[in-house]
């Protein structure tokens, strides 16, 4: 199938779009439980990126699953299909010159590590946001880890399924000491030392 389909080449490349927004484009990725903050904080890391006039954009991982990923499940083929699928996204964007802010659990390193590897080098930031099982267990406002302690659903990450924390994250926020616009400014912060923003 894959010798009858062939490679398009752009007109316009992605050094040109990254220079027509004045800005390196990469991939900041949001990983933690559910409940750890990863979607507020990448939220307000959009906010403050327009401030700065950056071109950002955000892939929930919820919001891909009334879309693109509605097919998967939560079982450990799916979770890394769902990741495989955000991360071939994630290149797109890549290419059009955007900073992309992904939040979703991806519970499993070897998921997060082989969305990084397809990345151009460089271009991938881990940050672990990092809040206890019990602190996000009392935030649930969706009912989500009740429902899986009474096994209403099954596969639920920290309870049924394994979470695997990142070993060396660019960056380990800890929301259950920080407000996501303390976290969010240490996000902005660390782009700003590495020279990605200006």
């Amino acid at each position: 199938m894959t010798a009858s389909i062939v490679w398009h080449n752009h007109q316009v490349s992605a050094e040109q779009r990254a220079q027509q927004k004045q800005q390196q484009p990469l991939v900041i990725w949001f990983t933690g439980l559910s409940g750890a903050g990863k979607s507020t904080l990448a939220n307000a890391v959009d906010q403050l990126l327009l401030q700065r006039q950056h071109h950002s954009y955000v892939i929930d991982g919820d919001n891909l699953r009334h879309g693109l990923n509605r097919d998967l499940s939560f079982s450990v083929a799916d979770r890394s299909e769902n990741c495989r699928r955000i991360g071939e996204l994630c290149q797109l964007f890549i290419d059009a010159g955007l900073i992309v802010l992904v939040a979703a659990v991806s519970p499993l390193r070897a998921d997060r590590d082989a969305v990084r590897q397809r990345l151009p080098q460089g271009r991938f930031v881990e940050v672990f946001v990092d809040a206890s099982l019990a602190v996000c267990e009392q935030r649930d406002s969706k009912g989500l880890y009740q429902r899986a302690r009474r096994g209403d659903i099954s596969d639920f990450t920290g309870i049924s399924s394994p979470y695997e924390p990142p070993l060396t994250p660019e960056l380990q926020l800890n929301t259950m000491t920080l407000s996501s616009e303390q976290a969010a400014q240490q996000v902005i912060d660390y782009l700003s030392q590495q020279q990605f923003i200006r």
